[in-house]
């Protein structure tokens, strides 16, 4: 989901706008990518000075740790916890942890917090998404708008507040991807191509994010998601490719650039195989095309 963002450091964004129906429904306090490595990140849920706000945060990679009620859950690539603030918790960076990098969003409004109070009835504080699911894929896209500076008031945040949420009632209700469960070595090779999709990648960047032997991983990539792995990564960036042909006018070489291709020719030969149409043809189809995203094999 992230293109030329991934070059940039790490950026935390919180919004300040007026309206009301914020509080009443559901708004926006901040949401950030971050990669700690010391152990000065600990966050204790009785002492923050928020109030009434409730914390999102997903583990893209490393290992992170909270302690909810007495009880410690170490938190991997994958493994997203909610809380409220203030509340019994503490989230921080143990000392044996190498890194922990993860995405967060912090929401506010009577609307959100029914729907914690619900998810954590129904599935507990630590939860696994994997990162094809809808909860997901949405987070990553509010973090982009943030980045390009799309979120612009009120409203704008509020409904994409909304949408997150309903996404979370989604999953709490086992409906769509989200209700599925990946090993732990998929869901890193997936967010390292969800996060690099823009940069020279391939099989050997995939299998060294995963951890396991090239012959372990893409069978069991395979198995978990239908698709190989460079299968997996080439849906990625033509899905991009679309959204960019339909939202912009960028040239075919340049967004062949965006997407992790160097050669726009290469690039036009594989979203042709792909598609069924040349790049060039689906921008000048895009008003009749009735999908955003096409499904492929």
């Amino acid at each position: 989901m992230l293109s030329e963002n991934t070059n940039k450091k790490y950026e935390s964004f919180g919004f300040r706008f007026h309206g009301c129906h914020q509080d009443e429904i559901v708004g926006i306090y901040s949401i950030g990518w971050e990669n700690v490595y010391s152990p000065d990140y600990n966050w204790d849920g009785l002492t923050r000075r928020e109030v009434g706000k409730y914390v999102f945060q997903y583990t893209l990679s490393g290992r992170g740790m909270i302690e909810i009620d007495g009880n410690s859950h170490p938190l991997t690539s994958g493994q997203a916890f909610l809380v409220e603030l203030p509340s019994r918790h503490r989230y921080f960076f143990p000392r044996d942890s190498e890194h922990w990098e993860f995405i967060h969003i912090t929401l506010y409004g009577k609307e959100i917090q029914t729907a914690f109070q619900f998810i954590h009835e129904k599935k507990g504080h630590v939860i696994t998404f994997p990162p094809e699911s809808a909860t997901i894929q949405l987070l990553l896209t509010i973090y982009q708008k943030a980045v390009e500076k799309k979120i612009t008031d009120a409203y704008q945040a509020s409904a994409l507040g909304y949408a997150f949420m309903m996404e979370l009632y989604r999953f709490a209700r086992n409906i769509g991807l989200s209700a599925q469960q990946w090993p732990e070595p998929i869901n890193k090779a997936a967010l390292f191509a969800q996060k690099h999709y823009d940069k020279p990648i391939g099989l050997n960047d995939l299998v060294e994010a995963s951890g396991l032997s090239k012959y372990h991983f893409t069978r069991l990539f395979h198995k978990t998601t239908s698709m190989t792995p460079l299968n997996y990564l080439t849906k990625i960036r033509i899905d991009k490719a679309m959204e960019l042909l339909r939202s912009s006018d960028q040239t075919i070489q340049e967004i062949a650039r965006l997407v992790g291709y160097s050669n726009g020719n290469y690039f036009s030969k594989v979203f042709h195989k792909k598609i069924g149409m040349s790049p060039g043809q689906f921008r000048e189809s895009k008003h009749t095309v009735p999908v955003d995203h096409i499904v492929v094999d």
